[in-house]
């Protein structure tokens, strides 16, 4: 491999005999694609302490939950104990940034430390991020600052909960040593958990080196992992691009149907799992426009709100070019065949997108007229920029008819008016040809007031169910982690992410964090790459 010289890795503490089945690693990377990646070690810490452990994931892979949360946990965690059977490795990938190409990037300051089997079978990899400097960190000191860590901890559990695919973090641990940013800030270790750290810059760094053979063992590879039943596929390397497309298509369907910008959507940053990866100045949009920016390094608005369709099928267009060797000898007949699997993208974006809508919107059946629908509500949010989540949520209201909170919404009432109309008359055509969502009872055209009762309601809670209230909203995102970092005070972030577990039911307690910021804040806002 071309990514740099031997190392000689630091040293770092075996881990002590009780530490020793923390963890079954199964370590296939490491062990089948030798080349692909620089084995390395963490640095030591100063003061490793765990911030957060996440319980319930740890559960989820069948680890000792209870046995991680201590301080063994946390040398784990912060890189200075290195636990019996993992092979740490720093991987190689380039990735296109902004547009522009780098032929190598890598992991300048994360470590994949092996990986796990959940009681399904499913595979997970354990990777440590702020673990110290790699061969690939390009001056940087490799480390994390604990504000960026805790907004990945945050972003993740909170994307999880709204059912969009996600990598995740199973602990957050202080390091005791401070960072050099804008300023001195704590320092920290994140642990994250992901389904691969395989991206379309990793097949990106082996094709700019005309290195096909290690191309084709990443294909062979990643269907193996992520498609197990299209490893026989006659045309593997189309296969795969076939099913990465449908994930990415899927992913950024979902993250539009909630307002989630991720801000920096570099091919490095694009998972070939279909999850959504590095949390760094990604943010949720509240006032509906399509130009919404937060990235404070996307002064161009390559990566705003509404351009995330258009980017995923970009990306894919550029694993598309690492697999055209592989797809057919001839050239001519590969950029065919890669062409018409890109050009699926738009269908399959339109097709999720539109039925994740329909679900927000109310409706069982689908019908011609129903992008039109979606798209002249959307018309009706931008020109005021009446917030998008609580737009959506207070649609469900309006299904019931109880249409005061989502009027409260509008300064101008007649575009609302002349929506609403349709939509009514959508929903008519729905519930007479259907059961309603949610189980409700057929409504018969005879049918009576109660009938009409129990499918509005129906409907409606059908609705609530697709139409989060809770997101992790920019400033109770700044105020959690500021009480964090400048004031240790953790009670902010743990109430935070407590609500947003939960997004789908309202509570009556928990108001504030279903508000929007101010006009004033939101315009100002902007967003950094952290970790």
């Amino acid at each position: 491999m071309r990514s740099g010289p031997c190392v000689v890795a630091p040293h770092v503490t075996l881990a002590p005999e009780p530490t020793a089945k923390l963890f079954e690693f199964d370590n296939s990377y490491a062990e089948q694609l030798d080349g692909f990646y620089t084995p390395w070690r963490s640095v030591e810490v100063a003061e490793p302490r765990l911030v957060r452990f996440n319980h319930r994931l740890a559960e989820s892979l069948g680890l000792e939950a209870d046995a991680l949360d201590s301080e063994t946990g946390a040398a784990i965690f912060a890189g200075n104990v290195l636990p019996a059977g993992a092979t740490p490795i720093a991987q190689a990938y380039a990735g296109h940034q902004f547009g522009g190409f780098n032929p190598q990037l890598g992991d300048g300051r994360a470590l994949l430390l092996g990986e796990v089997l959940d009681p399904t079978g499913a595979r997970f990899d354990i990777a440590l991020k702020g673990s110290g400097r790699t061969p690939f960190s390009r001056g940087g000191d490799g480390r994390a600052a604990l504000g960026p860590v805790l907004r990945e901890y945050l972003m993740g559990e909170a994307m999880y909960a709204l059912g969009i695919p996600t990598t995740r973090a199973l602990a957050a641990v202080s390091t005791g040593e401070q960072v050099l940013r804008d300023r001195a800030l704590p320092g920290a270790v994140l642990t994250r958990v992901a389904a691969s750290h395989l991206r379309v810059g990793t097949f990106q760094f082996f094709a700019a080196r005309g290195e096909i053979d290690k191309v084709r063992q990443l294909v062979s590879y990643a269907l193996a992992r992520h498609d197990p039943d299209l490893a026989g596929a006659p045309n593997q390397a189309l296969a795969l691009l076939h099913t990465v497309i449908e994930r990415q298509a899927g992913l950024i369907a979902a993250w539009m149907n909630v307002g989630f910008i991720h801000g920096v959507m570099n091919t490095d940053n694009v998972a070939v799992s279909g999850e959504t990866i590095d949390f760094g100045p990604c943010a949720f949009m509240e006032g509906f426009d399509p130009g919404t920016v937060f990235s404070s390094i996307d002064e161009g608005g390559r990566y705003a709100y509404g351009n995330q369709p258009s980017i995923g099928k970009w990306n894919m267009a550029r694993l598309a070019e690492t697999l055209l060797p592989l797809i057919a000898d001839e050239q001519d007949r590969a950029v065919q065949l890669a062409t018409e699997a890109i050009d699926r993208f738009d269908g399959v974006y339109l097709e999720t997108w539109l039925a994740g809508a329909r679900r927000k919107l109310g409706l069982a059946m689908s019908e011609d007229g129903d992008l039109e629908l979606l798209t002249g509500w959307l018309d009706v949010l931008a020109a005021p920029r009446v917030d998008f989540t609580l737009a959506w949520r207070r649609l469900a209201d309006a299904a019931t008819g109880d249409e005061a909170p989502l009027r409260a919404l509008f300064a101008d009432q007649e575009p609302l008016d002349r929506w609403l109309e349709r939509w009514h008359v959508r929903l008519e055509r729905d519930a007479a040809g259907c059961l309603v969502p949610g189980g409700a009872e057929q409504r018969s055209r005879a049918g009576g007031a109660d009938a009409a009762v129990r499918a509005s309601a129906g409907r409606a809670a059908a609705m609530r169910a697709a139409n989060p209230i809770y997101i992790a909203r920019n400033h109770l995102v700044e105020e959690a982690l500021a009480a964090a970092v400048d004031d240790e005070n953790l009670e902010p972030f743990e109430r935070l992410l407590d609500v947003l577990a939960d997004p789908y039911r309202e509570r009556l307690g928990d108001v504030r964090f279903a508000h929007p910021a101010s006009p004033e804040f939101t315009a100002r806002y902007r967003t950094f790459c952290g970790t």
